[in-house]
């Protein structure tokens, strides 16, 4: 079979790849510099990160690739890879000082609004929907250049729309632990809905795979159902264990946040609920915490009899 020029290793991988390099040699070079600032990169943060491009990797230029452009199921197992795991991974790769010399340049920073929840959630979903269109479907699968756009706005997305919910960049006050369970259940509905046109539509949308289902003896309703099964599936166990992590997270949180506010009432230092909230869901429970003791250490002590003070 002649695969079209979109995955010809020889001449499209390179390209492919090309973005991904480029990523991984900035993100070096700015953990490298962070960390001699004294502020590395937490490794478990770099892992992510370097495991989100290699999973684009393999998704784009081993046999994956190459059996995605016979088969409907492998290619949605191609796009998930990139679309939704890889792109989790780089978010929770990310912190906001790598990001701070991107959101320097005017440009970048005035686009802050796209990882917006109200805005985020909506452009994947237009996305997402948008190429799973027959006609735009088709387009993609033999043309080099509209391929690549269709996994350049995958990943781009993708990142987008976990941003809100990983990323470190400040959300919305109303944007509370509720909305992000909400906000996640929003995003795997999205998904699940696509799933079942997939399966249970009864007509073949994408006719370009027929050689290849034919070859591999996978009727076209067969392969496109099980496309939609594996998107079914995949959201689902994604979804449930961000949601088993952000329930885990927020029990945490609220466990921290009491133990501040303990700490603060004790030390007769003022420290209002909201304060304690963001403290700890930004990850400054410890620095909170040295500013309460450092406040209860220069306070004056009460005066000797002093009626409000209890007596241990």
């Amino acid at each position: 079979m002649t695969l079209p020029i979109a995955h010809e290793t020889g001449i499209f991988g390179p390209l492919e790849l090309l973005p991904m390099l480029i990523a991984a040699g900035l993100y070096t070079k700015r953990s490298m510099t962070l960390a001699a600032r004294g502020k590395p990169v937490p490794l478990w943060r770099q892992i992510c990160f370097a495991s989100g491009l290699a999973l684009i990797a393999v998704a784009l230029i081993s046999p994956i690739s190459d059996v995605a452009e016979d088969l409907v199921l492998v290619h949605m197992v191609e796009h998930l890879m990139i679309g939704d795991l890889a792109s989790l991974l780089l978010v929770l790769g990310i912190t906001g000082p790598l990001l701070q010399p991107i959101l320097a340049i005017r440009f970048f920073d005035r686009l802050r609004f796209l990882v917006h929840p109200a805005v985020a959630l909506p452009l994947y979903a237009l996305n997402m929907y948008f190429w799973h269109l027959p006609a735009l479907y088709d387009a993609a699968y033999g043309t080099a250049p509209v391929h690549f756009l269709e996994h350049a706005t995958f990943i781009t997305f993708g990142c987008l729309v976990w941003m809100p919910v990983f990323g470190p960049l400040p959300m919305p006050q109303w944007f509370t632990a509720g909305w992000k369970v909400v906000y996640v259940i929003a995003m795997r509905l999205l998904t699940t809905i696509l799933g079942n046109v997939l399966m249970w539509s009864g007509t073949v949308l994408y006719t370009v795979y027929a050689k290849g289902e034919h070859e591999y003896g996978i009727s076209p309703i067969t392969d496109q159902s099980i496309a939609g099964v594996i998107m079914m599936v995949e959201g689902t166990f994604l979804g449930l264990g961000v949601l088993a992590w952000f329930f885990f997270q927020a029990a945490k949180e609220g466990i921290e946040k009491q133990r501040l506010l303990d700490l603060a009432q004790d030390r007769g230092v003022a420290l209002d609920a909201a304060r304690a909230q963001r403290a700890v869901a930004a990850g400054q429970g410890d620095r909170l915490e040295a500013q309460i003791l450092g406040a209860a250490a220069e306070a004056p002590p009460p005066p000797s009899g002093d009626p409000g003070v209890a007596t241990r």
